[in-house]
């Protein structure tokens, strides 16, 4: 990580640009207090798609069934007897 100056970022910005898109972090600052930062673009995610895992996933037919008296009250969702 690079720490700049402002007006030396203003003369070197082309400069910066190309070494943030190399992977270097550079943080602008002013007064030598930092105000930016200059990253490399990460680039667009992609688009999701609904049932991209579809026939991946299964769901027990008891998946919401209460739970048995021993773990419940162990996590204490039960009272005790």
């Amino acid at each position: 990580m690079t720490q700049v100056n402002l007006y030396e970022a203003k003369t070197h910005l082309s400069e910066l640009v190309e070494r943030a898109a190399a992977g270097e972090e550079i943080i602008i600052a002013k007064a030598g207090s930092p105000m930016a930062r200059l990253v490399p673009f990460a680039g667009a995610r992609p688009e999701r798609r609904p049932g991209r895992a579809k026939g991946r996933i299964r769901i027990a037919t008891d998946f919401d069934a209460p739970l048995p008296d021993a773990i419940a009250r162990a996590f204490g969702l039960a009272e005790d007897e």
